[in-house]
């Protein structure tokens, strides 16, 4: 999952507990991070999504179970991945996420660290396989008993060289079958 600001935006990184500052609503102008003095506009995916509910258990409530913090009422809540480029790359002063895949030049990716002071990483196929990128989130494919047929051949896909090259094309990271 990429966190993402407008290019003219100056901040770029954050930690996760800024982020959660940020999300939560706690902190609401740039210049705390050293940007401009503006408010920040939160933008996020609609509650519904898995994205927004893997960002609130992992970034705004930290992996905490009893962590009950909840995105900023003034949040904007979109319908999609594409509505957040949108909004992020017209509006210096919004803040928002998506899966990688979403990632182009009309916003810029952050550098995250898992706490203020540690080391910082971009989102890339290299950080996240090597576990460095702290906000990543695997996707699992499941079936019902050992896969036969249509389903083995298309697991058997998936898991080729050139299944990955086809999920790399949309943004995701192949990983090997476990």
């Amino acid at each position: 999952i990429a966190v993402v600001v407008n290019p003219d935006n100056p901040v770029d990184k954050l930690s996760i507990p800024e982020l959660r500052d940020i999300f939560s609503g706690k902190i609401r102008n740039w210049k705390y991070f050293g940007g401009r003095d503006e408010e920040i506009v939160i933008l996020s995916r609609e509650v519904s999504s898995g994205t927004h509910i893997y960002f609130k258990e992992h970034v705004l409530r930290m992996g905490r179970k009893d962590d009950k913090t909840e995105f900023s009422p003034q949040a904007l809540l979109l319908s999609s991945s594409q509505a957040i480029v949108e909004e992020v790359a017209q509006n210096p002063s919004a803040i928002g996420y998506f899966g990688m895949g979403y990632l182009n030049p009309r916003v810029k990716a952050l550098a995250i660290a898992r706490e203020k002071g540690k080391d910082y990483y971009l989102p890339s196929e290299e950080n996240v396989l090597t576990g460095k990128y702290p906000i990543s989130r695997p996707l699992f494919l499941y079936t019902n008993g050992k896969p036969q047929g249509i389903i083995k051949l298309f697991l058997d896909f998936v898991y080729s060289p050139e299944g990955g090259e086809q999920f790399r094309k949309i943004g995701f990271i192949p990983r090997r079958v476990e």
